[in-house]
């Protein structure tokens, strides 16, 4: 299948003036541009992520590009690539509080240490971000349904967010995912298929299921959206530390989209100017489950395989592994 998404999707007037920056995609790979007014998969030209970029030439101060009466992901809307608001899925997610944490940063000797609690968004976590952006976009340019494989929370914020939009969601999901998942991706009124096997297992179901493409794929980096609404988090560290930025980051990964998220928007307010000049950017951490670790094996140089060990239900479920992408993973 090519970058391009195989029906025939609602195109968009590219002069049509807008709110955001957005410019193009560009391929993660060679950087070959891609059309932003039409859905999109992978690049055409070595079936790699595709990355919005924003015409970040002429000065945007914070000021002008912040709306501080939006309490949402949303208060960025000049650098996220929605083209009309009236396309905009949204259930409130974002903008998540910043808690100290000093107990345990006492216990190893931290000066500080912050949580970002992205449990109060509106799905509980945050794949709320990256689906609210993905679902908005699809809307957008004329997807009818979408589909999924989940090991549990990107499930259910499909889920709801379609819901919310008024599309088709189809959720592929281990049959041992937590009976709570399972019920809420039924409530939110997704046709859910539940595979004997892990999420490797319910990645070729969908693959196999969707062959026709007929449905919106949105796995993990497998549609260029899901990363920009995740970025916003990015956005966010460095309003709510007054524009600086933490000298480490740790951050719990599965497939790693949050994490290049909010790398990619630490580099754009570098472009932008939002950050001081000598700003020195954070170490990044991803840290994984010892069962699914497709990221370390990457980073390492091991083969990323299959999850090593079926979790019991007192367990938080697998989270999405796949690969990371050579663009980012060597870097």
């Amino acid at each position: 299948m090519t970058g391009s998404f195989v029906f025939n999707s609602l195109l968009m007037n590219p002069t049509t003036e807008t709110l955001t920056r957005l410019h193009e995609l560009e391929c993660s790979e060679c950087g070959q541009p891609h059309s932003a007014h039409q859905l999109q998969l992978v690049s055409e030209c070595h079936q790699m992520p595709l990355v919005a970029t924003y015409d970040l030439r002429e000065r945007l101060s914070r000021a002008a590009a912040i709306n501080l009466a939006d309490g949402s992901m949303w208060r960025y809307r000049a650098l996220l690539p929605l083209l009309d608001n009236q396309n905009k899925v949204s259930l409130g997610e974002g903008f998540t509080p910043l808690l100290q944490l000093p107990s345990l940063g006492g216990r190893y000797e931290l000066a500080s240490l912050l949580l970002k609690d992205e449990g109060q968004n509106p799905t509980g976590s945050f794949k709320a971000r990256g689906l609210s952006m993905a679902i908005s976009k699809a809307k957008e340019l004329g997807a009818t349904g979408c589909i999924i494989p989940t090991a549990g929370n990107a499930g259910v914020a499909l889920a709801a967010y379609c819901a919310r939009a008024g599309l088709r969601a189809v959720v592929a999901m281990p049959r041992h995912t937590p009976k709570a998942f399972k019920e809420a991706c039924y409530w939110y009124g997704a046709e859910v298929q539940l595979i004997d096997g892990l999420i490797n297992d319910c990645a070729a179901w969908v693959r196999q299921r969707n062959a026709d493409g007929q449905l919106l794929d949105v796995s993990t980096l497998k549609e260029p959206y899901r990363l920009e609404g995740k970025k916003t988090m990015g956005y966010e560290l460095a309003e709510q530390l007054n524009w600086q930025l933490p000298d480490v980051l740790l951050y719990p990964a599965g497939g790693g989209t949050g994490l290049i998220g909010i790398w990619k928007a630490f580099r754009e307010m570098q472009q932008l100017g939002w950050l001081a000049p000598d700003a020195k950017l954070p170490r990044m951490v991803a840290v994984q489950a010892a069962a699914c670790q497709p990221l370390v094996a990457t980073y390492t140089g091991r083969p990323a395989g299959r999850p090593t060990a079926m979790l019991t239900w007192a367990a938080p479920p697998l989270p999405t592994a796949w690969p990371c992408p050579a663009p980012w993973a060597s870097r």
